[in-house]
């Protein structure tokens, strides 16, 4: 089975396709050549995943599936929540994760989550697979690994972030990971019917 994953995140192609079972062969947007701009104007992490799954679907007629996480953090009243990836403005990683320090500077309530929506599109049908991990931010920045906001977020139960875990560590409790989980549990069915 061929899927689309509707990103040109790197860090999140390798990540998934670390998760994904073996017989299932997956593209990256730029794999496939696409490359027009997929604005993001959904208020929700659903309607995001559902708008990017859906304009790819429509110009391949493939099945694809695709995701919209971010980071949602209570003390900023939910911020920086669909904007995550362009918090800062200048959609570098580093400038999000200082921010976000910066605003919470003094704050006692450091709680947040991760949350990983995916939209699958599956022969034209849509189906939807969450994952959320709660953790809090940290006042420094913790590890060199990950991406986006891992070396601010640890994981409820845990004493480091997600940059200071590997991949195998992170991927089985990260919001992305949880999410992968329940879209390989539902393709592995398919896959046998």
């Amino acid at each position: 089975m061929e899927l689309i994953f509707a990103t040109h995140n790197d860090h999140k192609v390798k990540e998934v396709a670390q998760m994904l079972p073996s017989y299932l062969t997956m593209k990256s947007l730029t794999d496939i050549n696409f490359h027009d701009e997929i604005d993001e104007t959904g208020k929700t992490f659903e309607e995001n995943a559902l708008l990017k799954a859906k304009t790819i679907f429509e110009k391949t007629n493939k099945n694809i599936f695709a995701d919209d996480s971010g980071l949602v953090i209570d003390a900023l009243d939910g911020a920086p929540g669909v904007y995550s990836a362009r918090y800062a403005g200048t959609g570098k990683d580093a400038d999000n994760v200082t921010k976000a320090l910066k605003e919470l500077e003094g704050k006692t309530n450091r709680k947040a989550y991760f949350i990983s929506i995916f939209c699958l599109i599956l022969n034209g049908k849509e189906y939807f697979f969450e994952g959320k991990v709660n953790g809090t931010i940290s006042t420094e920045i913790l590890g060199e690994d990950g991406f986006g906001y891992d070396p601010i977020f640890i994981p409820d139960g845990y004493s480091k972030s997600f940059a200071q875990m590997t991949a195998e560590e992170k991927n089985n409790i990260s919001h992305r990971g949880l999410a992968v989980k329940k879209l390989n549990y539902f393709l592995t069915k398919q896959n046998k019917n």
